[in-house]
């Protein structure tokens, strides 16, 4: 392991920060171009794939071996933005402090591929009965881009599993939420604020909408209820406001951005179109002269479950001795699944220190993380289909 300490921090260095604001966006391709040269050098066949036509913006898919229903370990290389400020160690340095490491990304989730590096090193493709790949996406933490553009393809169709390596805290998680995130934006018209008749308030508006909102969360929570999540009912967050320039103008414009996890039984269309509904209704109840409508952030992330029986899973359980469990969060097992593979969740690190100040990896789950990976190669890739079926 001499060399995996420093691969993460190669990792963590080179930023790849995913924003929806153009100003703090800066693309994956430095990561994925050293994760390329990484696995050329090991052996590996590196296929690109640029997602959108934003040359920033790319997957990377690496083969190793030969066959149809091979292992796929996948995760996202980008990151959320940072606040420099509220963090005491530097968020790019990797730092080692007592038993963790620090660093934007050790967590969630530029570790794994670290991680992955160091468990098939060495590891000979003639062993192997079927192929083991890799898979690194761009955009996972904004729009998911980077999965969406895998569909239609035929890039990962040696694969027939798919371990997603997000921070779990080596617990397999076999179903997750969904999770839109919408925009709501009122329009009305700027004034003097000395006299309300001279405009239509569009911050008024949405105290309104904000209401009604909440009166839907509560019936959505009512009807919707999951025991298997440790959050069991649907959760609406209000997550940023913006309006008005002025506090002697009436407000012209104001926008709501809001953030909607779902259980599986919930259709993400059905939930868009409501939404359009309640806000130009209470839009319309607040003023009459104010116009609403709703735009997606990004195009939504269905829930996401994998059968009881699944064979990934129950040797994912097997191997680390904890049951699958659920998650709040969503990952890009859903796109995986639409291809036609069978994903698990499960990654070194904590979910609560994912999007945080001072992220870390705890050094503890190193070794553990890499025993895992081999020991699913030892049974997906290397051991015949035939000798994994018998009990």
């Amino acid at each position: 392991m001499l060399d995996l300490l420093p691969s993460i921090r190669a990792l963590i260095a080179t930023p790849s920060i995913s924003s929806p604001d153009p100003a703090l966006d800066l693309g994956n391709r430095a990561v994925i171009d050293r994760l390329a040269e990484w696995l050329s050098d090991a052996g590996w066949k590196v296929a690109l794939q640029v997602v959108a036509a934003q040359p920033a913006k790319v997957n990377l898919i690496a083969t190793l071996g030969r066959g149809s229903r091979g292992l796929l370990l996948a995760g996202h290389t980008d990151t959320v933005t940072v606040d420099g400020a509220r963090w005491q160690h530097d968020p790019f340095g990797g730092q080692v402090v007592g038993d963790r490491i620090y660093g934007l990304g050790t967590a969630d989730m530029k570790a794994f591929f670290a991680l992955v590096l160091e468990a098939t090193r060495g590891l000979d493709p003639a062993r192997l009965a079927q192929p083991l790949l890799l898979l690194a996406t761009a955009d996972e933490e904004t729009s998911m881009a980077g999965a969406r553009a895998l569909l239609g393809t035929d890039y990962l169709r040696c694969a027939r599993y798919a371990v997603i390596g997000e921070p779990t805290g080596l617990r397999p998680v076999r179903l997750h939420k969904g999770v839109l995130m919408e925009r709501i934006v009122l329009e009305g018209h700027a004034g003097h604020s000395s006299d309300p008749g001279y405009g239509a308030s569009a911050l008024e508006g949405m105290h309104g909408v904000i209401g009604e909102l909440l009166a839907w969360r509560g019936e959505l929570q009512r009807r919707h209820r999951d025991e298997r999540f440790g959050v069991p009912v649907p959760t609406l967050n209000l997550g940023c406001l913006h309006g008005g320039s002025s506090p002697n103008r009436i407000c012209a414009a104001c926008e709501l951005q809001i953030d909607l996890r779902t259980t599986p039984a919930m259709d993400l269309v059905a939930l868009r179109q409501t939404l359009l509904q309640r806000v130009r209704q209470a839009t319309a109840a607040a003023d009459p002269r104010l116009r609403a409508r709703c735009e997606p952030i990004s195009a939504g992330v269905p829930a996401f479950e994998a059968p009881l029986g699944s064979a990934l899973v129950q040797a994912i359980e097997q191997l680390t001795g904890a049951s699958a469990t659920a998650a709040s969060f969503a990952t890009e097992a859903p796109f995986l699944h639409q291809l036609g593979l069978e994903p698990c969740v499960i990654g070194p690190g904590r979910t609560e220190l994912a999007h945080q100040p001072d992220e870390y990896l705890e050094l503890a789950a190193l070794q553990p993380t890499i025993e895992l990976l081999r020991g699913l190669i030892d049974r997906f890739c290397v051991q015949p289909e035939e000798q994994r079926a018998q009990p």
